[in-house]
């Protein structure tokens, strides 16, 4: 085990430590970039497949900085889940070198979590329940369902487990589209709650799939369990059921091939980066997989809520 090394910017004012923990653990600008992404497509998808105005911009404004905190409160339930590997394995990080506290950290999320209740009540006051139902997800994620081993000896299904919380969050954001509008989801989100759920599979595997010598003790990572060359292909075989999947939205919201040809482009170069990775798994490439991933998901939100948009709006 290794001895925990306080951190060089440990003594440093509050906020000075608060923006280096942001940067390594919940980088805020790339994360909120992502997210206004993910949630305002989430609305548009929503009331394109129901042919309903989009809502008003305060309703994109307000679940975005829901999404955001909802984001936030997952990485600080991970701090406290993963706290003693941290210490024992990955003593660098920000809370076992002391840069920041756990009780902060968590802190935070709750004050954020007020927030975000009040943001949401904002909006539209039914609102409250699916964010619940997100809330609910997170805490039984947080304590691994109550049989951290038996779940953690069976990696696939924790990965199911942990990624459920994904069409869980895209249907709190939907709903602040058609709950105000009446109470059943529109026909075909389906499709697109499961998108959510891929795609957060294949971000998930995406950022643990390793080169051999970048594998460290205590870091559980898919490249591992599987080798480096099988978990890339696992990787690359989701982002094609996720292509699948958009395809499916964009047949719903009546933009099948402004969706789906772009989106078999970007595939394609999911592929190119995949089967360089399983040519020769390098750490250079493994950060490719990784970055490409992120990039993967961001393509998969624009084109499904926002190309069907400019289509409509060039045929107007």
């Amino acid at each position: 085990m290794t001895a925990p090394a306080r951190h060089p910017q440990a003594d440093a004012p509050l906020a000075q430590r608060l923006w280096l923990y942001q940067a390594e653990r919940f980088p805020l600008l790339k994360t909120s970039i992502l997210l206004a992404v993910f949630s305002s497509a989430s609305i548009s998808v929503s009331a394109q497949l129901a042919a309903r105005p989009l809502p008003p911009f305060v309703t994109f404004a307000f679940i975005w900085l829901v999404t955001v905190i909802i984001f936030f409160q997952m990485r600080a339930c991970d701090e406290w889940k993963d706290f003693e590997d941290d210490r024992r394995f990955r003593p660098e990080r920000p809370i076992p070198s002391g840069l920041v506290s756990l009780r902060l950290v968590l802190g935070l999320a709750g004050v954020g979590g007020l927030i975000a209740l009040g943001l949401t009540a904002s909006v539209s006051t039914a609102l409250i329940l699916p964010l619940a139902f997100v809330w609910a997800w997170l805490a039984l994620m947080t304590f691994e369902f109550f049989a951290p081993d038996w779940l953690k000896a069976r990696p696939f299904l924790y990965l199911v487990s942990h990624m459920a919380i994904m069409p869980l969050i895209d249907l709190f954001v939907t709903a602040a589209e058609w709950l105000p509008a009446g109470f059943s989801p529109p026909q075909g989100l389906w499709l697109f709650l499961l998108l959510s759920f891929t795609n957060g599979c294949v971000l998930e595997i995406g950022r643990k799939v390793w080169a051999p010598g970048s594998e460290r003790e205590g870091v559980e990572t898919y490249s591992a369990l599987l080798g480096p060359r099988r978990a890339a292909w696992v990787w690359l075989t989701l982002c094609g059921f996720a292509w699948l999947l958009l395809a499916g939205v964009g047949h719903f919201v009546g933009a099948l091939f402004i969706v789906a040809g772009p989106g078999l482009l970007a595939l394609a170069a999911i592929g190119w980066v995949a089967r360089s990775f399983i040519a020769e798994p390098t750490p250079a490439r493994q950060k490719k997989v990784d970055t490409t991933a992120g990039l993967w998901v961001f393509v998969c939100y624009c084109l499904a809520g926002f190309a069907p948009l400019l289509k409509h709006w060039m045929a107007a």
